[in-house]
C-alpha cells in the first residue's frame, strides 16, 4: 500500500505550506547544530543584516580570527539561552532583550535576536529589521538522544522556539503524539539536559498535532507533562475543531497561528513568565516560574478585536462571552496591552485603556505581563486605589484626595493602562465625560466580571439593572453585590443626554460568562441591522467543561421535598382576610426559616457533608450553604454549629451576610447584643481569606459570595433558596473550579454535589441551557413597545399634554444657581398631576374601590417601565421623536411623587405553629444541559392588568400551601371526589356544564378560579392531585382538564365519577 495515508505526508504538507507563505524550509536537520541547539546559518545572516556595525566590530569578517569570534559569539548566545528560565533570564528573555558578548581583543557588542512589529511606519530601519526576521521550519530534528528526532522544529533567527509531533488520524491520534513527548528523555545520565527540550532554554512550547486536534505544553516533565488544548471548539461549542471543507480541521494552526505576522506577535506580545512563591518545609520562601502561552481562544479574541477596532467604521461595544475557566485574567491583560499600543496610519486608536475589576490578581498579573511584553522600560500601568489617591493629594498643596484627580494625573503622566475598581468606575466615567481636557481623547473600557458590594447612592442608582434577588437584597439591607457588567450598563443607561453624546469617544469591551439580556442587546454583535445580537467572541461553558478547565456541577443533583402541616395556636384567630399572593409568600418564608425547619435541614446538611464530602480532596473539601435570607443564615449558623458540637465533629463554619439581623432567640443563645457578620464570626476579618484555612469547612451565605467567589476546594452546595436564570448559574458555578491537591488528587465532577431543598432539576436545567453554548435572545426587544406604554400612561388621565410641554421646556432651558426659579416652575408644572393622582388614590381608599386602586398602582408601575425601557432602547434605537423625549423628562420628574401611599397590612403569623415537618430525599439525577436554550427577550412592556386580589381567610391559604406540598399516599380518586363535590355547589358552573359541549365547557373563564376554590375548600387537603394542581406546569394543566371532564360528565349526563379518572 502506498504511503499517502501516513504522517510523513501530513508533515511534509504542513511544512510546504509554510514555505509558500514566508518561511524557510529544511526537509532535514543538516543545518542544525546539535550541541548548541541552534541553526548558525540563520543566526549570522540575521545579525549581519540587521546589526551590521556591531557584527563587523565583533566578528571582523575576513580576518584570521573570524571563525574563532563566530564560535565565541555563538557560545555566548548559548550561555544566555541556557540560563534557568525566569522573567530576567533564559530563552524568552534573550529573544526579546538580546545578549551581550565580549572577548579578548574582540571588544564587546550588544545583539538583538528578534524584532517585534513596530506600531508605526515612521522608522524605516525598524520596519526593515522586522521584515528581516528569519522563520524556519525543519523536519526530523535529532536533538542528541541517539537516533531519536522531533517531527518539526520552528526557528526564529536560528533559535528554536517551538516543536511539534505530528500524527495522522489514519494510523494514530493526537494522544499518541502527547504520549511520545511524555516518554522522551530530557537528560542522559551524567550529561546536561538536551537544550531543545529544556524548560525555557530553547523551545518555548511543544505542540501535539493531528488532522483533528492540536494540544500544547510549555514544560516537558515525563509522565507528569500536562497538555492543554489549543483547539477552536466544534460547531456546537464543544471541545475539538469544526469540519474544514478545504482540508484538515487543524489547518488553522499553520494557516493562522503560524502565519508570519501572527507567530511573531505571539513571540513578542503574548508569551510571558509567571512567578509564584511558596514556603518549603523549612519555612524558606521558594520561587517557581511558569511560561504562559495563550490558549487558542485567548489569542483569537485579541487578534479579532484588533481587526475590529481598526476597521474603517468600527463598532464601539463588544461582548466577549468567555466561560469560567477561560483564563479571562490573561485575556484581559493581553487585550489591554494591545489596545494601549495599537495605531493606524501612525495615530493611536486609544489614548488610554481603563480596566474595571476588583481582582487583585489581575492588577498584579497585568503589571507583570506587560512589563515583560512591552518595549518601554517605564511602567505604562497605573492603579487608581487609595494609595494612588493619597499620592496625588500629596503632589501639590492644592490637590484634593479624589479619584478623578488621581485618574487625570495617571493619564497626564503617560500611563496607557489604568486599572480601577468597580466602586471607582462611576467617578472615572464622570471624569472622562465631563473634563474638558479629556473631551478629545479616546478611551477603551474593559469590564471584568468581578463583583463588589454597593450601598448608598451608588446602589440606589443601579435599580434599573438589578435582578429581582439583588433588588430584594438592596431593600432588605441597603447593600447589594453587583458586577462590573451591571455597573457599565447602568452608566450607559444614564438619563443624562450629555452622557449619551459623550459615548462617541469611548469603546466598551465586556467580558462575562453569563451575559444578561440587556448586555446582549447593548453589546451584542449583529450581522445586520435587524439581526439577532450575539457575543462577538465565544468560549462556551460546554467547551470549558469538555476540555477540563471547569467541572460539570449538575451531575448527581439531589433534591429534597418538604411536607408540613400548619395549625392555629388559638382556634379561629386567623380568620382575617389577607391578600392571597402575599400570604403564600410570607407563610412559605416563615416555614423556611422556622427553627424546626432549619434544625432538621442542618442535621441533613452536616450528616451529608460528613458521609459524602468531608473526606474528599485529602480531607480538605469544603461546602457552602445558600440560605433563603439573612435571618435564615443566622439560624443556619446557630443550628449547624449546634449539631456539629453535639456530634463532636469539629468543623468550623463561617456566615456571610450584610447589615444587622434581629432574632431574639439566637441573640439570647449566643449572648450577642447584635447579630452581624462580625459578631457571628469572632476573630475573623476577610471571610474570603479565612475560608481558605483548614479551620473552616462550611460557609453559610445570604446573597454575599453566591457570585464572584472562587474557592476551588468547594465540593458541595446546600441550596435553600429559590434560584433561577443567571443567579442559578452563577451560584452553582461556585463548585466548578478544578483543583489538584499536593498529593496529586484531582477534583472531578463526581466530587461536586448539590443538595437542593427548594428548586426543581428541570428549572435548574432551564437556567443553565442558554449559557452552555452561546447566549442568544429568543426574541429581540421590539422598540415599538414604547408606544404601547405611552398609550396606557396617556389613557390614565393623570397628566395633560400642555403640562408635559411646560415641565420639559423649563427643565431644558432654565438654568440653575443664583436667581433661578427652576425648582418653583417644575413644582408648578408637576402640581396638577400630583393632585389628580393623590385625590384619586384617596377616593379609592375611602370607597374601598379595589379596581381603581389597582389601576393607579398600575400607572405608577407603568411609569417606571416606561423610563427603564426608554433608557434602554435609546441606546439601541434613535426614535427621533422630541415628544417622547419630553415625556421621558416629565415622567422622570413625576415618578418620585407617585408614592405608594397604601400601607400593606402585615401578615401576622404569631399564632401559627409548625405541627409537622418531613423532609424526604429524592433520587439524585444528572441534569443534561446540552440541548441549549435562550435568554428571554422583551416581548411586552407594562403588560400587567389591574388585579382584583382574591381575598381568602388565612386558614384557607395555609390549607392550600399544605395541599401543594401534600402527602403522596392519599389516593387521587378520593381527592377528586371531594373537589367535584365542592364544584357542584357552584350554580354557575353547573348551568354551564348543562348548556355547553364538553370542549366549550373546558374553555369556561370561570373554571380555573372555581377549581382553585374547590381545592382550597376540600377537606382532604393532603392529596397528590392537589399538589399537582398548583404546580403551574404541564401536569397541572392535565389535572385540571381531567377534573373538568369528570365534572362535566357528572353534571351534563347525570353520571357519577368513575372509579378511576380517565
Amino acid at each position: 500500500m502506498s504511503g499517502q495515508h501516513k504522517e510523513i505526508e501530513f508533515e511534509r504538507e504542513l511544512a510546504e505550506y509554510l514555505e509558500a507563505h514566508g518561511w524557510l524550509y529544511s526537509d532535514n536537520d543538516d543545518l542544525y547544530d546539535v550541541e548548541r541547539a541552534l541553526v548558525p546559518t540563520d543566526v549570522f545572516p540575521w545579525l549581519q543584516e540587521t546589526q551590521p556595525q556591531a557584527f563587523e566590530k565583533f566578528v571582523k569578517p575576513g580576518t584570521a580570527d573570524e571563525d574563532k569570534r563566530r564560535r565565541m559569539l555563538l557560545d555566548r548566545l548559548v550561555t544566555s539561552l541556557d540560563k534557568p528560565m525566569t522573567d530576567r533570564e533564559g530563552a524568552l528573555r534573550t529573544l526579546r532583550k538580546g545578549f551581550n558578548v565580549a572577548g579578548l581583543g574582540a571588544g564587546s557588542a550588544k545583539f538583538d535576536m528578534m524584532q517585534a512589529k513596530p506600531e508605526t511606519s515612521l522608522n524605516p530601519t525598524t520596519q526593515a529589521k522586522y521584515e528581516a526576521n528569519r522563520l524556519r521550519v525543519m523536519r526530523q530534528v535529532h536533538y542528541g538522544d541517539g537516533n531519536k528526532s522531533i517531527d518539526l522544529v520552528f526557528f526564529l533567527n536560528g533559535v528554536p522556539v517551538a516543536t511539534a509531533e505530528v500524527k495522522t488520524e489514519n494510523t494514530q491520534t493526537v494522544e499518541n503524539a502527547k504520549q511520545q513527548y511524555r516518554e522522551r528523555i530530557i537528560q542522559l545520565k551524567g550529561k546536561k539536559p538536551f537544550a531543545l527540550l529544556g524548560n525555557g532554554t530553547r523551545a518555548l512550547v511543544h505542540f501535539a498535532v493531528s488532522e483533528d486536534q492540536v494540544w500544547m505544553t510549555t514544560k516537558l516533565d515525563g509522565a507528569k507533562t500536562r497538555f492543554l488544548p489549543f483547539n477552536r471548539g466544534t460547531e456546537d461549542g464543544g471541545e475539538g475543531n469544526p469540519l474544514n471543507p478545504n482540508g484538515q480541521r487543524t489547518a488553522y494552526f499553520w494557516e493562522q497561528v503560524l502565519q508570519r505576522d501572527a507567530w511573531l506577535a505571539i513571540l513578542s506580545r503574548f508569551i510571558w513568565i509567571s512567578e509564584s512563591r511558596t514556603l518549603d518545609k523549612t519555612g524558606r520562601q521558594k520561587r517557581s516560574y511558569t511560561l504562559i502561552f495563550p490558549r487558542f481562544h485567548q489569542w483569537d479574541v485579541v487578534e479579532k478585536l484588533e481587526r475590529a477596532v481598526t476597521a474603517p467604521e468600527p463598532d464601539k461595544r463588544f461582548l466577549i462571552q468567555h466561560s469560567a475557566g477561560s483564563g479571562k485574567t490573561n485575556s484581559i491583560a493581553w487585550l489591554a496591552h494591545r489596545l494601549a499600543r495599537l495605531q493606524v496610519n501612525n495615530e493611536k486608536i486609544f489614548d488610554t485603556v481603563i480596566v474595571v475589576t476588583d481582582r487583585n490578581v489581575l492588577d498584579a498579573q497585568l503589571q507583570e505581563a506587560i512589563k515583560q511584553i512591552d518595549t518601554d522600560n517605564q511602567s505604562i500601568v497605573a492603579t487608581i486605589d487609595d494609595m494612588a489617591i493619597r499620592e496625588y493629594a500629596n503632589l501639590n498643596e492644592g490637590n484634593t484626595a479624589s479619584k478623578s484627580g488621581a485618574l487625570g494625573h495617571a493619564i497626564e503622566s503617560g500611563k496607557l493602562i489604568v486599572v480601577v475598581t468597580i466602586q471607582t468606575f462611576p467617578f472615572i466615567l464622570d471624569k472622562i465625560q465631563n473634563a474638558s481636557e479629556l473631551k478629545a481623547k479616546k478611551f477603551a473600557i474593559i469590564a471584568d466580571e468581578a463583583h463588589s458590594s454597593q450601598s448608598g447612592n451608588t446602589a440606589a442608582q443601579l435599580k434599573s439593572v438589578l435582578t429581582a434577588e439583588q433588588q430584594e437584597e438592596l431593600d432588605d439591607t441597603g447593600e447589594v453585590e453587583v458586577d462590573a457588567e451591571q455597573m457599565m450598563i447602568n452608566r450607559m443607561l444614564s438619563h443624562e443626554m450629555a452622557a449619551r453624546a459623550s459615548h462617541e469617544g469611548i469603546s466598551f469591551f465586556a467580558f462575562t460568562a453569563t451575559p444578561k439580556k440587556k448586555t446582549l442587546e447593548l453589546f451584542g454583535h449583529r450581522d445586520s441591522d435587524d439581526g439577532e445580537p450575539r457575543p462577538f467572541h465565544l468560549y462556551s461553558m460546554k467547551q470549558a467543561i469538555e476540555e477540563g478547565f471547569i467541572l460539570d456541577v449538575l451531575r448527581g443533583y439531589r433534591t429534597y421535598k418538604m411536607y408540613f402541616d400548619l395549625g392555629e395556636k388559638i382556634e379561629g384567630s386567623l380568620n382575617t382576610e389577607v391578600d392571597e399572593t402575599k400570604a403564600k409568600k410570607e407563610v412559605m418564608q416563615w416555614v423556611k426559616v422556622n427553627p424546626k425547619t432549619i434544625a432538621q435541614k442542618a442535621a441533613i446538611i452536616v450528616e451529608h457533608f460528613r458521609e459524602n464530602v468531608a473526606h474528599l480532596l485529602d480531607g480538605a473539601a469544603k461546602a457552602m450553604v445558600v440560605s433563603p435570607n439573612r435571618l435564615g443564615a443566622v439560624r443556619y449558623k446557630r443550628e449547624i454549629d449546634r449539631y456539629i458540637k453535639s456530634r463532636g465533629l469539629g468543623y468550623g463554619t463561617l456566615v456571610a451576610f450584610s447589615g444587622t439581623v434581629e432574632d431574639a432567640d439566637t441573640s439570647a443563645e449566643l449572648g450577642l447584643e447584635s447579630l452581624t457578620e462580625a459578631t457571628m464570626n469572632p476573630g475573623t476579618r476577610d471571610l474570603r481569606q479565612e475560608f481558605k484555612s483548614d479551620q473552616y469547612r462550611v460557609m453559610i451565605v445570604a446573597n454575599k459570595f453566591q457570585t464572584g467567589f472562587d474557592q476551588p476546594l468547594l465540593c458541595a452546595m446546600y441550596v435553600d433558596k429559590k434560584l433561577s436564570g443567571i443567579t442559578a448559574v452563577q451560584t452553582l458555578s461556585r463548585l466548578n473550579r478544578t483543583h489538584t491537591t499536593s498529593s496529586g488528587t484531582k477534583k472531578t465532577a463526581a466530587m461536586t454535589q448539590v443538595v437542593d431543598f427548594v428548586n426543581e432539576p428541570a428549572e435548574i436545567q432551564e437556567s443553565f441551557e442558554p449559557y452552555f453554548n452561546d447566549a442568544h435572545i429568543d426574541e429581540v426587544t421590539d422598540p415599538n413597545l414604547i408606544w404601547d406604554i405611552v398609550s396606557k400612561l396617556d389613557g390614565a388621565d393623570i397628566y395633560e399634554a400642555d403640562e408635559v410641554q411646560d415641565v420639559a421646556t423649563v427643565f431644558v432651558t432654565e438654568g440653575t444657581g443664583t436667581g433661578s426659579k427652576v425648582n418653583g416652575k417644575i413644582a408648578k408644572g408637576l402640581g396638577p398631576a400630583k393632585k389628580r393622582f393623590r385625590e384619586q388614590w384617596k377616593h379609592a381608599q375611602l370607597t374601598e374601590d379595589r379596581i381603581e386602586l389597582n389601576e393607579l398602582e398600575l400607572f405608577r408601575k407603568n411609569t417606571t417601565s416606561f423610563l427603564n425601557f426608554y433608557d434602554f432602547m435609546t441606546q439601541v434605537v434613535d426614535y427621533g421623536n422630541t415628544d417622547l423625549a419630553k415625556k421621558a423628562i416629565y415622567l422622570r420628574l413625576l415618578a418620585p411623587h407617585l408614592r405608594d401611599t397604601e400601607i400593606s397590612e402585615t401578615i401576622d403569623l404569631t399564632d401559627v405553629e409548625l405541627t409537622r415537618l418531613q423532609l424526604v430525599g429524592e433520587q439524585p439525577v444528572d441534569i443534561d444541559i446540552s440541548a441549549g436554550g435562550v435568554v428571554t427577550g422583551t416581548t411586552a412592556v407594562a403588560s400587567g392588568e389591574p388585579r382584583d386580589p382574591k381575598m381568602v381567610a388565612l386558614l384557607e391559604v395555609v390549607r392550600e400551601l399544605s395541599t401543594m406540598l401534600g402527602e403522596s399516599e392519599e389516593t387521587t380518586h378520593g381527592a377528586v371526589s371531594t373537589i367535584l363535590s365542592k364544584l357542584s355547589e357552584d350554580e354557575t358552573l353547573v348551568q354551564q356544564a348543562k348548556s355547553n359541549s364538553e370542549s366549550q365547557f373546558e374553555e369556561s373563564p370561570d373554571l380555573q378560579a372555581s377549581t382553585d376554590e374547590a381545592v382550597l375548600g376540600a377537606g382532604d387537603v393532603m392529596s397528590r392531585v392537589s399538589e399537582i394542581i398548583f404546580a403551574g406546569d404541564a401536569n397541572a394543566e392535565r389535572a385540571r382538564q381531567l377534573i373538568a371532564r369528570a365534572f362535566y360528565r357528572s353534571q351534563a349526563d347525570g353520571m357519577s365519577l368513575p372509579d378511576e379518572p380517565t
